[in-house]
C-alpha cells in the first residue's frame, strides 16, 4: 500500500483526488512502437529539421519511387513521432489530421497509443521523462536511443481513462496557447524585418520606401566616423573577477540581434566608465562572423567599462543613439565583408569610422529610433510572455506528473 500511495502527483483534478493510484507501466506495455505500415505512391515527406518543439513547420511532396531511404512511417491520426535521435531537443509531434500521406523519417519512432495521445504527449515532454531516455541513450555526438530500449522506458499513468483524458486536454489547450504566443512573437519579429527593409534606403536609393508624415527630403551620405566618437577598450584580465564594482563590456556582452548580456566579469577601480547610449561594437568574432560589426546600447551611466576588441562609438550632436543602434545593426553585411584573419576575424577602427551610408536629419533619425526601440519592446514583451507561458507548463508537469 505505501509504495501504491507514491504514485499519486502532487496536484490532480478535483474529482480524481481521492481515486486510485496511478500505476506503473512500460511504454511499450501502453504503445504500439514503429507499426508496420505500407507507404502510399505519394505522400508528404517529414524528416528531423521539420519539426520544432511539438510544431510541423515544413514538409514537402515526394513520391515513393524516388523518395529518400529515411522516409519510413506513415502517420495515423493520433500517433505520436517521438525523436529518437538528440532527443533532449525534445521536437515531438503528435499527428491530429485526418488524412493518411505523411511520412516522416527515420530518427523518430513512431508511437501508436493505447492510452490517451494527449496524455503520453505530455508526458513525453516532462523533464524526467526526457532525462530517462537520455540515460539510455548511445553516442555522443549523435546519442540516440533504441525502439527496443524506449520501450521499456517506465511511465506512471492513470487507471482512470477519464482523468488521462482530463490531463491530456489540459496540456493540449496550454500547448496551443503557447503555440499561438509563439506564432504572435514570430510575427512581430518578422514585422520588424518587414520595417526595417522599408524604412532605410535600398541601395542605390536615397529615400526610404516608408516614412514618418513630414520628412521628404534625399538622406546625405556619411561616414560613420563624422557621427561619432571612437574609442578602443584596454585589456583587464588581470584585474577582472566574478564580483565587482564595474561590469566589464566583453566579446560576449553582444548578442546577435544587438542586445546586451551580461559578462559575468567585474572590476573595481577604472579610468573612465561608459556613458548611457553610448554604442559599443564587437570588433572580433569567430567562426562565420556573424557578430562584427553588432552593437548594443548601454543602457546607464558609470556601470559599464569596455574591454579590449570591443568598441566605443559615443554619438555627436548630430546623431541620435537609438537611430545609430539599428542604422549599423542593419547593415551589419557590411563588417562582416571586412572581417580580415584566419581562425578569429578581426574589424578596423579605419573599417568603421569610414563606413559611409545614407542617413536622414536628426529629427527623422530621432523618429525612426523611437519607433524602433517601442517595437522592441513590444517583442520583448511577447517573449516574456511566452516564457512565462513555458514555465507554467514546466511547473505543471512537475506537478501533474509523477
Amino acid at each position: 500500500m505505501s509504495e501504491n500511495k507514491k504514485l499519486i502527483p502532487k496536484r490532480r483534478f478535483k474529482e480524481f483526488q481521492n481515486a486510485d493510484a496511478w500505476e506503473q507501466r512500460e511504454l511499450g506495455e501502453v504503445t504500439i512502437i514503429n507499426p508496420q505500415t505500407s507507404l502510399p505512391n505519394v505522400f508528404e515527406y517529414v524528416d528531423l529539421e521539420s519539426v520544432v518543439g511539438t510544431e510541423m513547420i515544413s514538409h514537402r511532396t515526394e513520391e515513393k519511387s524516388s523518395a529518400p531511404s529515411r522516409a519510413q512511417r506513415l502517420a495515423k491520426q493520433g500517433d505520436i513521432f517521438y525523436q529518437t535521435v538528440r532527443p533532449y531537443q525534445k521536437n515531438n509531434y503528435l499527428f491530429d489530421k485526418l488524412d493518411n500521406n505523411y511520412v516522416f523519417s527515420t530518427g523518430y519512432a513512431q508511437l501508436r497509443p493505447e492510452i490517451n495521445s494527449d496524455f503520453l504527449m505530455s508526458y513525453i515532454q516532462d523533464e524526467r521523462f526526457v532525462l530517462t531516455v537520455l540515460s539510455n541513450c548511445t553516442g555522443t555526438s549523435y546519442p540516440a536511443i533504441s525502439p527496443s530500449s524506449l520501450s521499456k522506458i517506465m511511465l506512471n499513468v492513470p487507471i482512470n481513462i477519464r482523468e488521462q483524458e482530463k490531463v491530456g486536454t489540459f496540456f493540449a489547450t496550454l500547448d496551443q496557447t503557447i503555440a499561438f504566443q509563439q506564432r504572435k512573437l514570430e510575427k512581430m519579429k518578422s514585422m520588424k524585418l518587414a520595417y526595417l527593409s522599408e524604412m532605410f534606403p535600398a541601395e542605390g536609393e536615397r529615400k526610404p520606401k516608408r516614412r514618418f508624415p513630414g520628412f521628404t527630403d534625399d538622406w546625405e551620405q556619411c561616414e560613420l566616423g563624422s557621427m561619432t566618437q571612437y574609442k578602443n577598450g584596454k585589456g583587464h584580465e588581470d584585474r577582472q573577477s566574478d564580483t565587482g564594482k564595474y561590469e566589464l563590456i566583453n566579446l560576449n556582452s553582444i548578442s546577435i540581434d544587438g542586445g546586451l548580456k551580461h559578462s559575468g566579469k567585474y572590476i573595481d577601480e577604472v579610468d573612465d566608465t561608459l556613458l548611457k547610449n553610448d554604442l559599443v561594437m564587437v570588433l572580433s568574432d569567430v567562426g562565420h562572423g556573424d557578430l562584427l560589426g553588432r552593437v548594443a546600447l548601454i543602457p546607464e551611466d558609470n556601470r559599464f567599462v569596455l574591454n579590449q576588441r570591443v568598441a566605443l562609438l559615443r554619438p555627436n550632436e548630430t546623431a541620435n543613439s537609438s537611430f545609430l543602434f539599428y542604422y549599423i545593426n542593419a547593415h551589419q553585411n557590411y563588417f562582416k565583408s571586412k572581417g580580415a584573419g584566419m581562425s578569429q576575424l578581426n574589424i578596423s577602427k579605419n573599417s568603421v569610422e569610414t563606413f559611409k551610408d545614407y542617413v536622414p536629419s536628426k529629427d527623422e533619425q530621432i523618429q525612426i529610433g523611437q519607433f524602433f526601440t517601442n517595437l522592441d519592446q513590444t517583442i520583448t514583451f511577447q517573449q516574456q510572455k511566452l516564457e512565462k507561458l513555458q514555465n507554467i507548463k514546466k511547473a505543471y508537469l512537475n506537478e501533474m506528473f509523477i
